[in-house]
């Protein structure tokens, strides 16, 4: 449950569908859109969730297990703006409809994520994709944004509780690969592996907590490093948890063992 939910009426999108909609509704995760992509290089369908404002406790407790100083104190965080994220990572089948190439290790199916790709990579392919869907702004999360849609109003370690196993998550190199997204269960606001599979880019670098309350935080940008989340599936359990930060310089792509891969999000 969300400590502070907005007002109802700042809940809702300012237009919807949104222009960037070929299909659109409402289910029992909220209210979703989608678009779809047809170039001479391929196409592919992404599903949009519409995650509402409002307030969460981001950070871990003192008592959490394998958590890390860089995780508080915990502290209020209020998003006042809504906003899309999509329901899954990037996947091949996006990115090489977008960008015409596909950099994975793990290829062979189109519908797993799209991974060994840089933050500045991923920059180029936001531009990209904004010429293909006039009128919307592509980007990343905030760390804070991605935290908040990871928990789901929830403040276990997991959005499923407090253990993890791979009937749940794509983690500690159990398969020895990615899995096509949708594999494993949604979270409550429908966003599926949030936990492993593959660490996700955000837009933003690591900010310092603090106790204070903090309203539509944002770290460092520039030439900082960025924040990546979630974990991979190579990586280990503790570090698939929702609190857990880790932070690589925007022109690494990363390799094999840590699997760098995002979940777009779009602004009207």
């Amino acid at each position: 449950m969300l400590l502070n939910p907005a007002p109802e009426a700042a809940r809702w999108p300012e237009t919807f569908p949104p222009p960037f909609a070929d299909a659109w509704g409402d289910d029992r995760y909220g209210l979703w859109a989608e678009f779809v992509i047809v170039t001479a290089r391929g196409s592919a369908t992404q599903r949009m969730r519409w995650i509402e404002p409002g307030t969460f406790r981001m950070g871990s407790p003192d008592n959490e297990p394998e958590r890390l100083n860089n995780e508080g104190p915990q502290h209020l965080v209020t998003l006042t703006r809504g906003f899309w994220l999509a329901d899954t990572a990037c996947t091949q089948a996006l990115w090489q409809a977008v960008t015409g190439r596909n950099p994975s290790h793990f290829k062979g199916d189109l519908q797993c994520p799209v991974e060994t790709v840089s933050w500045n990579d991923v920059q180029k392919f936001l531009r990209s994709l904004e010429g293909l869907l006039p009128g919307i702004e592509a980007c990343l999360p905030s760390e804070a944004q991605w935290e908040y849609a990871c928990r789901a109003g929830t403040e276990t370690a997991y959005h499923f509780g407090n253990d993890i196993t791979p009937e749940r998550a794509n983690y500690g190199n159990s398969i020895k690969k990615t899995v096509p997204v949708k594999s494993l269960p949604a979270n409550d606001w429908g966003l599926y592996e949030m936990h492993g599979n593959v660490w996700e880019w955000c837009a933003d670098g690591l900010r310092t907590y603090d106790e204070a309350p903090q309203q539509d935080p944002e770290g460092p940008a520039g030439s900082a490093l960025r924040a990546v989340r979630g974990g991979s599936w190579f990586s280990l359990a503790g570090l698939a948890r929702s609190a857990y930060r880790l932070a690589n310089a925007p022109g690494f792509a990363d390799g094999i063992l840590g699997g760098l891969g995002f979940r777009l999000c779009l602004r009207s």
